[in-house]
């Protein structure tokens, strides 16, 4: 299920001092800390904590914040929440009017706009009083920007191909072996899943309508969206993209994939209404985290698949995503009890015994260890598969920059260009680069 996200108007077009002058890159874990944080009130203190989800993530949140106040009798965490759809518009708002939460629930696409626009605090500057030792430094990096920590990772998940199991039996199709299958291997196996079911079941739902799957498709040829130096620019080749969009075509047009107007209709209603969800298709991209929602909705066995890859493919071209991030005010007049405040929703059991899977399998390793365990069956195959992938993980993908979050945008217009065939996947490639170059060049405006 896609995500759109759209970088507040206020933040492409401002800049607050010497915040934008940021060089962003993803790097390996925080700057040096100082060896002491910020001090504590002894008088009563108000923290405002702000997030997006749904009834079943306020009700858990809100149980931790109880948990909190409990342990902490002179703060007190004012709630803010809303859904995802008007979560960015109501964060921005309330920054433009300088009145930004304490504690900020980040996106990966949202956090270079907000760090460079000064908004984020430097987590480092909590010192002791945030530990980040148990977080590995290829998930800790995807909260850094030029050395500094911006955000501390919730939950991981990673890029997947999901398999009915249950329609690939019923066709007397065999499992693939995702060890070791290729891009065309699972066209192939798409092509023999509509033609066996007499077109009942399509091969695979269509991918192209986020930039997860791109990202997977360019570090296999050994590319990066944007610049590794941290640099605001579009480094995919033309080249790369087209042959992304042209495998897309192919097997479309060879019936391995939905008609056009299926795809889109299905892109536009939701996880519960996709081709996987309602068995309709052996295979389909999806995020690691999606695994429980997808098997309720179909009621049927579906496993996660390590992504195809080419023949001569990158090696380490998988990537840990961070689900969301923990961040905060740069404008804070308590961070020592921020500090406090962020130490426990990363780094306690009291708070992973509340939480459990429900943002995500916890970014931090000890934390991991000791929720697997108490986790349903399901996450704790989804903690198998990414320890399974683990070999395959390489270095965090650069950083968003700011004026990225338009990517999702982008994607899907020329994604839909291409099945329609009103543009060529060649045409697509070059559109799609200068149109996300012009969103990161309007944002450093």
């Amino acid at each position: 299920m896609r995500r759109t996200t759209t970088a507040p108007r206020w933040l492409l077009l401002t800049s607050v001092g010497a915040a934008t002058m940021l060089t962003l890159t993803a790097c390996g874990g925080q700057a040096e800390t100082p060896a002491t944080g910020p001090t504590l009130s002894d008088e009563p203190v108000t923290l405002s904590f702000t997030w997006w989800g749904n009834d079943v993530r306020h009700g858990i949140t809100e149980e931790l914040i109880a948990a909190f106040e409990a342990e902490h009798e002179n703060i007190t965490i004012e709630p803010q929440y809303t859904d995802w759809a008007g979560y960015w518009d109501k964060l921005a708002t309330t920054v433009a009017a300088g009145d930004a939460p304490d504690i900020i629930q980040m996106d990966e696409k949202q956090l270079s706009t907000y760090a460079a626009n000064g908004v984020l605090l430097d987590l480092g500057t909590l010192g002791d009083q945030l530990p980040t030792g148990d977080f590995p430094e290829s998930v800790l990096g995807t909260g850094a920007l030029d050395g500094t920590q911006y955000g501390i990772p919730v939950g991981i998940n990673t890029y997947t191909y999901m398999a009915n199991v249950d329609v690939l039996d019923s066709l007397g199709i065999e499992l693939p072996d995702d060890e070791t299958w290729s891009w065309d291997d699972l066209n192939e196996i798409a092509e023999e899943v509509t033609a066996a079911s007499g077109g009942a079941v399509v091969g695979s739902q269509s991918w192209g309508f986020e930039d997860g799957g791109l990202n997977n498709w360019l570090r296999q040829h050994g590319e990066s969206l944007y610049a590794e130096d941290g640099s605001p620019e579009v480094t995919a080749s033309e080249k790369t993209l087209a042959a992304w969009w042209q495998n897309l075509l192919d097997v479309t047009e060879a019936g391995g994939t939905p008609v056009p107007s299926a795809t889109i209709e299905r892109e536009s209603a939701g996880l519960a209404e996709s081709f996987t969800a309602t068995n309709q298709s052996a295979f389909g991209p999806w995020w690691s985290n999606q695994v429980a929602a997808l098997r309720d909705a179909s009621g049927q066995n579906l496993v996660p698949l390590m992504v195809p890859t080419p023949d001569e493919g990158e090696d380490a071209a998988a990537y840990y995503k961070p689900s969301m991030f923990w961040s905060a005010s740069a404008k804070t007049e308590h961070p020592g009890e921020v500090a406090l405040f962020l130490d426990f929703l990363a780094n306690s059991e009291e708070a992973a015994d509340l939480l459990l899977a429900e943002r995500g399998v916890p970014a931090n390793d000890k934390i991991r260890a000791y929720i697997t365990p108490k986790l349903d069956e399901v996450n704790q195959e989804v903690v198998d598969f990414l320890d399974k992938i683990a070999p395959r993980v390489g270095d965090a993908p650069p950083a968003t920059p700011p004026g990225g979050g338009a990517i999702e945008t982008i994607i899907d217009q020329h994604t839909q260009r291409v099945l329609f065939g009103e543009v060529t996947p060649e045409d697509a490639a070059a559109s799609f680069i200068a149109e996300l170059q012009q969103a990161l060049d309007d944002a450093a405006i």
